[in-house]
């Protein structure tokens, strides 16, 4: 059990019901038009690893958190933090829809993948994150390099600031890999 984000399908974006994101994205095209944008169609199938994208939320985030803090203003910290789906559009700020989703209450916060990337190249590299090292593609890859060891054996290879505080290095490389994933496969993320 647990929090995940995961990569939504094109099929499962436009269909309404509990199953669907159809209301989020009926709400985010209304706001899209409103701003005279065209309206948001993800791509039907995934170009990279076969599977979707999912990682799972576990470790601590205070030491992200404070990490955040240090290198971010508190309006990019929100831009980072307080989305609840991430689309691969260029937004120049994040957009609340008066639509609920299981895990955003009464509103959906939407926020652009590029500000979201970013931030978290802006983060990788002040902890020198060795981002080649680290895994993307393959469902929960991500989660176990950091959960199984792997990550406290390349930190051996590859010392540094990240190896401080390996959580808050999770974090990074999770919206790191969670918005270069949405940008590379235009597909929505959001958690589940």
């Amino acid at each position: 059990m647990g929090i995940y984000l995961v990569s939504v399908a094109a099929q499962d974006w436009s269909q309404p019901g509990e199953d669907g994101y159809g209301d989020v994205a009926a709400a985010l095209d209304t706001e899209l038009e409103r701003r005279g944008l065209p309206p948001y169609e993800p791509q039907e199938a995934v170009r990279e690893a076969p599977g979707w994208f999912e990682e799972k939320v576990s470790p601590s985030m205070d030491g992200f958190v404070a990490l955040c803090t240090t290198h971010l203003t508190d309006a990019e910290l929100s831009t980072l933090l307080d989305w609840s789906v991430l689309v691969p559009l260029a937004l120049e700020e994040e957009i609340v829809l008066p639509v609920g989703t299981a895990y955003s209450g009464d509103e959906t916060t939407v926020a652009g993948a590029a500000r979201v990337l970013a931030l978290a190249e802006r983060l990788a590299a002040a902890i020198a994150l060795p981002v080649d090292a680290i895994p993307a593609g393959e469902n929960l890859a991500l989660s176990l390099w950091f959960l199984e060891g792997e990550a406290e054996r390349a930190a051996q290879v590859w010392p540094g600031p990240w190896a401080e505080d390996l959580d808050a290095a999770f974090y990074v490389a999770f919206y790191l890999r969670a918005a270069q994933y949405c940008l590379r496969n235009g597909c929505p993320m959001t958690y589940s």
